[in-house]
């Protein structure tokens, strides 16, 4: 099994591209540029990925006044590894349908949101589970996931959730609301290679590049035989472009051999 778990305020990566390959995965982190004024790195992520159970767990991060919100969420969920593994393990459906009342059981826990009152700033926050040939999201904020497939490309569908502005965990937080508001989704693969790319909005957001364009960031990994060099070739643009906002990528491709839904008169 693979463990990645990274918060910014570690290793704040200004002026540095980094990226790190496991098999099929690419971890990618810029912290931004200090010509353009950045001096410190509020994005987290964490990385579990086994193959022999057949999944990844990804979760982002994109923090800001502060990395504190972005430690406290990436503590909470390393602290629930064990409880969270073992949903992950249990069949298909027990494993999405128990993840996603786990997921908002910790949010919503008393110690947990009395320790978010007490943090300074607040955090956009993009969890990602895949399994077999099935993926399920749940976003808080502004970070973005992506789902490349030749066969939805053909039908100019990409992006999977929905950035939401004004809405965070941390000091400012949507689960102390009388009405918590997030977004949540399943989405089943479609047969053969797909890619999935997350993403903080440093890459999206950096001046004179078109990488709010979905089509523009698949046509990087199309072009580019190697998957991290793909990764590489993102932050080494944005660099070049001056961005200041920190950047933090998690793109991993998955082959599924079983067929996907088709319309009934196909």
């Amino acid at each position: 099994m693979f463990k990645f778990n990274w918060v910014g305020s570690e290793t704040h990566l200004v002026d540095l591209p980094h990226i790190q390959q496991f098999n099929n995965l690419a971890i990618g982190r810029f912290g931004g540029n200090s010509s353009a004024g950045q001096y410190k790195n509020e994005d987290g992520c964490i990385v579990w990925l086994n193959k022999e159970q057949d999944w990844e767990f990804v979760m982002i991060l994109d923090a800001h006044n502060s990395a504190e919100s972005a430690e406290l969420v990436m503590e909470t969920i390393v602290n629930e590894e064990y409880n969270l593994i073992t949903i992950f393990n249990k069949s298909l459906p027990d494993a999405f349908n128990e993840l996603d009342d786990y997921i908002i059981q910790i949010f919503q826990d008393p110690h947990f949101l009395a320790r978010c009152r007490k943090v300074q700033g607040e955090t956009a926050c993009l969890i990602v589970f895949r399994k077999s040939k099935y993926i399920w999201w749940f976003s808080v904020g502004d970070c973005i996931l992506h789902l490349f497939h030749p066969e939805l490309a053909n039908m100019h569908q990409y992006q999977l959730n929905q950035r939401n502005f004004y809405e965070w965990i941390g000091n400012v937080n949507t689960f102390e609301m009388e009405v918590p508001c997030y977004s949540t989704g399943r989405r089943e693969l479609r047969k053969g290679l797909n890619q999935l790319f997350v993403t903080t909005d440093g890459l999206t957001e950096c001046p004179h590049t078109s990488f709010d364009n979905p089509q523009e960031i698949m046509k990087v990994f199309d072009h580019t035989k190697s998957h991290s060099n793909a990764v590489h070739h993102l932050l080494k643009e944005i660099q070049e472009n001056g961005v200041r906002d920190s950047t933090t990528i998690v793109s991993w491709t998955v082959n599924i051999d079983k067929n996907a839904s088709e319309p009934s008169n196909k």
